[in-house]
């Protein structure tokens, strides 16, 4: 009998061939990206140390009180923005960027876009 693969299976497949290529560290720390079907997440993290440096989500008080729906691409863009202000907080304005195996196109592309328009480098 064939086992039929699921989406987020081959979606974690990618993740880590994508894993062995993209490392951060404390210099340069890799923007992980996690999408849900309602909200999105961003993290900013020091593989060397295995510390989360900085984070920021759809269900951060920030974004909620801007009023967009914590699943679209407007407020993606705004997570970006987000991780990008609390990056530069702490020092960082160069990261390596990890879409997390899934494909650079819509909430994912704009959480991009949001981090550098942000003023993050990658």
């Amino acid at each position: 009998m064939i086992r039929k693969v699921s989406r987020n299976e081959r979606r974690k497949k990618r993740h880590l061939r994508v894993r062995n290529k993209v490392f951060g560290t404390a210099e340069r720390p890799r923007l992980n990206v996690f999408r849900s079907s309602k909200n999105i997440y961003a993290q900013l993290i020091d593989d060397m140390a295995g510390h989360t440096l900085a984070a920021a989500s759809t269900l951060d008080k920030e974004i909620k009180e801007k009023g967009v729906n914590g699943g679209t691409v407007d407020a993606a863009r705004e997570v970006g923005k987000l991780i990008a202000k609390r990056a530069a907080d702490k020092g960082f304005n160069k990261v390596v960027f990890d879409r997390g195996g899934y494909i650079y196109h819509g909430r994912v592309k704009a959480l991009a876009e949001g981090a550098r328009e942000g003023g993050l480098d990658f």
